[in-house]
């Protein structure tokens, strides 16, 4: 039997669809084997998704792709720390070109690989390289070659983003608040100039609301793209759990037919014995009649 890592490789090499069938084959040769660590440890394997799959081989049968991807996503950090304008806007091009790249690499690994080129989802691929670029730590599960699902991400890289102030009604409070003098108190506005102050006021006030409004709106937006991704990969999970629970329904029940096998082939050895036992028996009853016959 191949190491378990190069039967991890394969697993994670070969499309989706046959994933669970080749996991359960190779999980019952490992225990034949008798390496019931070897056979832990692909039980715990999780199917891909096309997406992931697609991303796996490229790291599997290209790694100086990813190693090239790893270079470029510490490149480009650096610069954004930095905030080095020039050179950032010209990696950002790189990084677009790499990521082209990248994808038309995958796609054409995938096709090689049987796939079918209109049902690739090469935007999730295109998306798991851009996260893999801003983040090292999706990098690195990349590179290992065992994705089991695309990754996104909203933003990208480490660009400081300023502070915000939530506007409100509320006076400032570093500004003391100062009573108006009335004895200086200027002359009267008159009635056309007021009617302008006063709705300068109601659209001050309405715009305050709006705003505090969009605060209000974009923070349950939030809320729920964060609620939206826990049921995708709960869901995803749930999916998961009833792929890992057929295939060990299908292992017991290959288990079970070897089982009920071989109860008829020790039944049918038992039925022979008994048949052997008894001739024997006839046997001996025969011989000890000649022998009594002799006697008389």
């Amino acid at each position: 039997m191949l190491h378990a890592d190069d039967v991890i490789q394969r697993l994670y090499e070969a499309p989706p669809d046959g994933f669970v069938a080749a996991r359960a084959e190779a999980i019952a040769a490992a225990r034949q084997a008798g390496d019931r660590e070897a056979a832990k440890r692909l039980a715990a394997l999780k199917k891909p998704t096309v997406a992931a799959w697609v991303v796996n081989l490229v790291a599997l049968r290209r790694p100086e792709l990813i190693e090239e991807l790893v270079e470029l996503s510490t490149a480009l950090r650096a610069a954004q720390r930095e905030l080095r304008g020039d050179q950032l806007r010209e990696l950002s091009t790189q990084r677009r070109q790499f990521v082209a790249s990248l994808v038309a690499a995958a796609r054409k690994l995938a096709v090689g690989a049987g796939a079918g080129a209109a049902k690739l989802p090469l935007g999730d691929v295109e998306a798991t390289f851009t996260a893999a670029l801003a983040e090292p730590e999706i990098a690195e599960q990349v590179r290992t070659g065992r994705l089991i699902r695309a990754v996104s991400l909203s933003g990208f890289g480490e660009v400081p983003r300023p502070r915000l102030r939530l506007v409100t009604d509320e006076p400032a409070p570093d500004l003391p608040s100062v009573a108006p003098d009335l004895s200086e108190a200027e002359p009267e506005f008159s009635e056309a100039e007021q009617r302008r102050r006063d709705q300068a006021q109601r659209t001050e006030r309405r715009r305050r609301e709006l705003e505090r409004e969009l605060n209000a709106a974009t923070a349950a937006e939030r809320r729920a793209d964060q609620q939206l991704e826990r049921a995708e990969d709960a869901e995803r999970e749930a999916g998961h759990l009833v792929e890992d629970l057929d295939a060990e329904l299908a292992e017991l029940e290959r288990r079970r037919t070897e089982a009920v096998a071989d109860v008829a082939r020790r039944k049918t050895a038992r039925r022979t014995a008994e048949r052997e036992a008894a001739e024997a028996r006839r046997r001996v009853g025969d011989v000890q009649a000649a022998l009594d016959d002799l006697h008389r």
